[in-house]
């Protein structure tokens, strides 16, 4: 397989990638909280950055590695001091951006899941050999003795014998390295190697910034905006999903299939064909998963009352009578 065609494992099919993303939106309460800690000289060496999957923060982690990577040597300030920025946006024609965009910057060492050749799929975990692969970016990168910047994406994805050995240089960081943890379950993290990071938390995105988001990724929104925010819960990645797969059509399938009452035996085999095909793997994983938001649905509704925002005339039909309020 050619090196362009290997699939990134840190990268929504149909999107672009995060390090190609120069805006992020819904996250500035995470930006204002690292840039505060850069502008006040309080650095920490490693940054967790956590939230729910497809919220931005592999695009917040790349933000950042550009903004340190651009920002001069403290020699610079012979020459007056330097400005205090209230932004992580760099100079988009800068080298430093053509080169984090070609993955050719030598001071940013990007580790994830590898490519296996042998079985020409990518492995399941991030491996020990890729977190002892920093040892050399550590002797090798910036021999000007500038910064260097480590993103894990995801760190939630590395094996045991991974977690362990990046705890070891967690434990003791090379100097002016700084490491960004990208993680979609904290939790499941080693519990000494969250508490050697310092969070950033991103939450899921609002209506008008998951719009806006989707926009600026070449996504047309237009069809029912509401109803993808809602099935998406605030994840772009999501709903870059739903959208490339007719996600709310498969959820109005759904619907239907319940509010019938009865089986409804073509409509059910054509979603089940449509769904396992050989070009279904894509298409069958959203099914699973609106079928889990669906469920979910039902339930909130049967405790807590229908939901503020109903996705559909038909969803709210169906939810009032599969389970109708005690309140």
């Amino acid at each position: 397989m050619e090196v362009e065609d290997i699939p990134q494992p840190d990268q929504v099919d149909g999107a672009p990638h995060p390090r190609m993303t120069s805006h992020l939106y819904g996250q500035s309460i995470a930006e204002a909280a690292f840039l505060e800690a850069f502008n006040s000289n309080r650095l920490h060496h490693a940054w967790l950055i956590s939230g729910p999957r497809g919220v931005g923060k592999a695009t917040l982690a790349w933000r950042i590695a550009r903004f340190l990577l651009d920002q001069p040597l403290e020699t610079a300030a012979l020459f007056g001091a330097p400005s205090t920025p209230d932004t992580l946006d760099v100079d988009p024609t800068s080298t430093v951006q053509r080169h984090v965009t070609a993955l050719s910057e030598s001071r940013l060492f990007l580790c994830r899941r590898p490519w296996d050749d042998k079985l020409e799929r990518l492995k399941q975990d991030i491996t020990v050999d890729e977190v002892r692969r920093l040892k050399s970016f550590f002797n090798f990168s910036s021999a000007d003795g500038g910064r260097r910047v480590v993103i894990v994406d995801a760190a939630d994805e590395m094996n045991k014998n991974a977690a362990n050995a990046l705890l070891k240089i967690l434990e003791e960081p090379p100097a002016r390295v700084t490491m960004l943890l990208v993680s979609h379950r904290p939790l499941s993290l080693l519990p000494t190697i969250r508490s050697r990071c310092r969070t950033l938390a991103c939450h899921a995105l609002a209506p008008d910034d998951l719009a806006a988001a989707l926009a600026g990724a070449g996504f047309e929104t237009s069809t029912n905006p509401t109803a993808l925010s809602v099935l998406a819960a605030g994840s772009v990645g999501e709903a870059i999903r739903l959208i490339s797969h007719d996600g709310l059509k498969l959820y109005a399938t759904l619907i239907d299939l319940l509010e019938t009452g009865k089986m409804d035996r073509p409509t059910a085999i054509h979603l089940a064909e449509s769904c396992t095909s050989k070009a279904g793997a894509a298409r069958y994983d959203v099914a699973i998963r609106l079928i889990g938001v669906l469920m979910h649905r039902i339930a909130s509704a049967g405790v807590f009352g229908p939901p503020k925002i109903a996705v559909s005339p038909a969803e709210a039909s169906l939810l009032t009578r599969l389970a109708p309020s005690v309140h």
